[in-house]
């Protein structure tokens, strides 16, 4: 079904839906000469300017593209707002295998894209971008970040996602267990790419016992390799959440991990992990919180690569970075006692406190 545009008409009840707050803008990107197709969605703007990764993905169509940028960039206004950031939320998408059409003259074509917003959208890496990704785009565009500490930035961003999502498991551990620590847990990781192998050691530091999985041989053999007998791999993610005796499950690959399927099978009784958009529909929180399942939100735990990028507008200092993102241990034990205080999910509680700093930025 479209409308009278052409445009599939769920895009644009996305795009205007009023539930979610709407869309401000959505850009379509093309360039010939290079073969870029993106698609840029700016949220909101409530906060400050926009600011949130480029995802370069193999998108079966357009319009599964168009609406990840718009779910991706709805999730970064909730991110930034809960992370404390002067930023609201936009995503950006490019269509396409990576390994296939990434070229510097594309990314090119893309910064002056990004340019053109005139600072409304500040972009960074996400899934399929890379630092090396963004000093390219740089060259064309003042408002990129994530780029290497050679060209003015303050490089891989996944280093303090994954510290986030490890304070995120401790508070939760303290919520379940009374002791924010994870040794002696089982905890299984699914993806152990730029974020998921740091979170890994991060557990093996604390004494956690864990188990990985990911779609690429070589991730898994990477820490296999490092750690030996201290990690366990099994087949695939339908096999790692019905591993006995699993205490967390950490969803950090692609989103929708979270779904109809998934969650009746969940062993664990924690969900923490640095995935985006975790949750494959509205409901799937409290079919997990009727299991007695604690879930984490995703975009509250993972936003440490969000404060590293958007210190970097400022001037970069880790170590400044690395004590916002402890914060999220406070910030993630806040949300579960609001959840409980109000008697729902700490996901619904995650959103009532991200849209009420938005909605009084919007009256300031």
């Amino acid at each position: 079904m479209t409308d009278v545009t052409g445009a599939p008409a769920d895009v644009l009840h996305t795009l205007f839906r009023s539930d979610q707050g709407g869309h401000e803008q959505v850009v379509l990107c093309q360039d010939r000469a290079s073969g870029l197709k993106a698609v840029i969605a700016i949220h909101s703007t409530a906060l400050g300017p926009a600011l949130g990764g480029t995802r370069f993905y193999p998108y079966a169509s357009e319009e599964e593209a168009v609406a990840d940028a718009l779910n991706l960039s709805r999730g970064m206004s909730y991110k930034n707002a809960m992370a404390g950031l002067d930023h609201g939320g936009g995503k950006a998408v490019i269509i396409g295998d990576p390994e296939k059409i990434k070229t510097e003259e594309l990314l090119l074509a893309y910064g002056r894209f990004v340019a053109s917003l005139g600072g409304r959208y500040v972009t960074a890496c996400d899934v399929g971008t890379y630092v090396a990704d963004m000093d390219v785009v740089a060259r064309e565009c003042r408002w990129t970040t994530g780029r290497s500490p050679e060209n003015g930035g303050a490089g891989d961003s996944s280093v303090l996602t994954s510290f986030g999502v490890f304070q995120g498991m401790r508070a939760a551990a303290q919520h379940v267990w009374g002791d924010p620590t994870l040794r002696g847990r089982k905890v299984g990781v699914a993806g152990v790419g730029k974020v998921g192998h740091h979170l890994v050691e991060h557990l093996l530091a604390d004494g956690a016992e864990v188990v990985i999985t990911d779609v690429r041989e070589d991730s898994v053999r990477r820490i296999l390799d490092k750690h030996g007998p201290r990690v366990t791999a099994v087949a695939d993610t339908e096999a790692l959440i019905r591993t006995e005796g699993l205490d967390i499950y950490a969803p950090c690959a692609l989103g929708g991990a979270l779904n109809d399927d998934s969650v009746p099978a969940l062993t664990a009784k924690v969900v923490c992990g640095a995935a985006n958009n975790q949750l494959a529909h509205p409901g799937v929180e409290k079919d997990l919180a009727d299991r007695g399942i604690l879930y984490a939100p995703d975009y509250v735990v993972n936003a440490g690569g969000v404060i590293q990028v958007a210190d970097e507008l400022h001037g970069f200092d880790f170590d400044r970075c690395k004590a916002k993102a402890a914060k999220i241990f406070d910030t993630t034990l806040a949300i579960f006692a609001r959840a409980k205080a109000d008697g729902i999910p700490p996901a619904a509680a995650a959103d009532r406190i991200a849209e009420q700093r938005m909605a009084e930025a919007r009256r300031a």
